[in-house]
């Protein structure tokens, strides 16, 4: 005799089974869905910084203390003046993001020897918002003048008898995320310095290498 009690249920348990896998696989594919769309909103605000073109237009800028400089395309101003060390590079920012610098770490040491980059609490804190517009160019600009630093006479040194040093920027999108450090190499010309980008590294997703 069929028992229609017991082909209902298992027929119910069988629909069940079927809606809660199919939930589930709907779930799997928006929650896939929202991942796409968040790393795709992530790389539409990521910036990256690079030395700007050498045909990029060259910037006017000032520092604090009203001293100014015309920082060319693709270059780099190291100087010296009245005991106080300016250092700026004009920068072309490749990512579709605005990027904003929060600091700078000088690097005097070896140029060949192997090194792991700063740590984020050991960036000099920039003393105004640099930005850097996505796709376009911009500055980043730097300054010791206490002649107490650490870092001073070594810089004065470097900069007077014309040898090449690294500096690392530390920056993020412009909501404060996405940090990333780029470290340049700054290099005496025969009329000028300039700048190029040596190595990127990324603080809070995985390293490109």
């Amino acid at each position: 005799m069929t028992d229609w009690s017991t082909i209902a249920s298992l027929a119910t348990a069988g629909g069940t089974l079927v809606l809660a896998l199919a939930t589930f696989a709907s779930v799997r594919s928006a929650n896939r869905s929202a991942r796409l769309a968040e790393y795709s909103m992530q790389i539409g605000i990521r910036p990256l910084l690079m030395p700007s073109r050498l045909e990029d237009v060259a910037q006017k800028i000032m520092w604090g203390d009203e001293h100014w400089a015309l920082l060319p395309g693709g270059g780099a101003t190291v100087e010296v003046v009245d005991g106080n060390v300016y250092l700026a590079m004009s920068l072309r920012n490749s990512g579709s993001g605005i990027g904003v610098i929060h600091g700078w770490h000088l690097g005097l040491h070896d140029l060949h020897a192997q090194h792991a980059h700063a740590e984020p609490n050991e960036f000099r804190p920039q003393l105004r918002d640099l930005y850097v517009p996505g796709g376009d160019i911009s500055f980043w600009q730097g300054a010791i003048r206490d002649h107490d630093d650490p870092e001073y006479a070594p810089l004065v040194e470097a900069v007077r008898s014309s040898r090449m040093f690294r500096i690392e920027l530390l920056y993020t999108d412009h909501e404060g995320a996405q940090r990333a450090i780029t470290e340049f190499l700054l290099a005496p010309g025969k009329e000028r310095w300039l700048c190029s980008a040596i190595r990127h590294w990324n603080l809070d997703r995985p390293d490109p290498r």
